[in-house]
């Protein structure tokens, strides 16, 4: 697994580089043992407190993403280190046969599109014209409605569009406020998922 631990406006000690290496190795070996890379950034938050955010690639397209936040970089980098291992855990069975899966697909099963970044900047203004901040090249996969809830709960991103594999149609799972995961299917094509 390549590592990769920078600090934004802070110094990084030798010894927090070990800490950071050894813990990811072991949490790579325990439950996954195929991630591709990692990166582990530090940062001053407020006052005294650092925020570590830590995001490992485990698959192609597939991103376990966690923050912590605490007074001591050590004890941020653990916490956020114990929720990637507790979602790997989690997911283990599904991600290695998810991995087995997704080797096994061609390309008509991924569909090309484009992400944007759209600027929030003078929202509160009446502007017609939005300022595109990024445009990412992508691919929508096509999965069941449970593994896009899965891969939504690894990445901790708001929302993730996909091709349900029931019935060819865009869906897509999004992050409800009460914490809970909505599931959007604009044809009302809902099909019985199969438990594996």
């Amino acid at each position: 697994m390549q590592l990769t631990v920078q600090g934004k406006q802070m110094d990084l000690g030798d010894a927090l580089r070990t800490h950071v290496s050894d813990k990811l190795e072991d949490i790579n070996t325990k439950y996954f043992n195929r991630a591709i890379d990692a990166t582990v950034t530090f940062a001053p938050e407020g006052q005294a407190f650092t925020k570590t955010h830590i995001s490992i690639r485990v698959g192609k397209d597939i991103m376990v993403i966690s923050d912590a936040t605490e007074n001591d970089p050590y004890v941020s980098f653990d916490q956020a280190a114990d929720k990637v291992a507790k979602q790997l855990r989690r997911y283990k069975r599904k991600l290695r046969d998810h991995h087995e899966r997704v080797e096994s697909l061609t390309a008509e099963h991924f569909t090309p599109a484009l992400d944007y970044t759209l600027s929030a900047d003078g929202h509160d203004e009446e502007v017609q014209d939005h300022l595109v901040i990024a445009e990412i090249a992508t691919n929508i996969l096509t999965m069941s409605p449970s593994e896009a809830a899965m891969r939504l709960e690894l990445s901790n991103n708001p929302a993730l569009m996909f091709r349900n594999a029931g019935h060819k149609g865009l869906n897509m799972v999004y992050r409800r406020p009460d914490g809970n995961i909505g599931w959007v299917d604009p044809d009302g094509k809902t099909t019985t998922v199969k438990k594996s």
